[in-house]
């Protein structure tokens, strides 16, 4: 009964393997999380084909940095398609108050949202496309 209870216990303990994709998501995941702490970051978005991640300081804002990230991606592809620029690493939108920073990971499309001041060269070391 003992053996029993310490193969529970050692279950509980140890954390699941994940591998291929899911590890470079899960590793992903982390990185936008500590992103979020930085000074001026509002939130950010990740998506890809299968799922969608939403953090955002004002929920109540979602839908309007949504359509920003897609418009945002989509004018993108449109742009470099037109003059024939190749793949885009990343993005920067400007505005008045604040600034979105869109890049592209594998298959996963990334929008992290900045106040004017925020240093989204930081963003980009921090994921690692510097």
């Amino acid at each position: 009964m003992t053996r029993k209870k310490n193969i529970q216990e050692i279950a509980t303990v140890t954390e699941p393997v994940i591998i291929g994709e899911a590890t470079s998501e899960n590793s992903l995941r982390r990185n936008l999380e500590e992103i979020k702490t930085y000074d001026g970051v509002i939130g950010y978005i990740l998506r890809n084909s299968t799922t969608a991640a939403i953090d955002l300081k004002d929920p109540a804002k979602i839908v309007d940095y949504a359509i920003l990230s897609s418009s945002a991606f989509d004018a993108s592809k449109e742009l470099s398609e037109l003059f024939e620029l190749g793949n885009t690493k990343n993005m920067l939108v400007e505005g008045k108050d604040a600034k979105a920073l869109s890049v592209v990971i594998g298959e996963n499309e990334i929008s992290v949202f900045m106040e004017k001041n925020a240093d989204h060269r930081k963003v980009l070391k921090r994921l690692n496309i510097s």
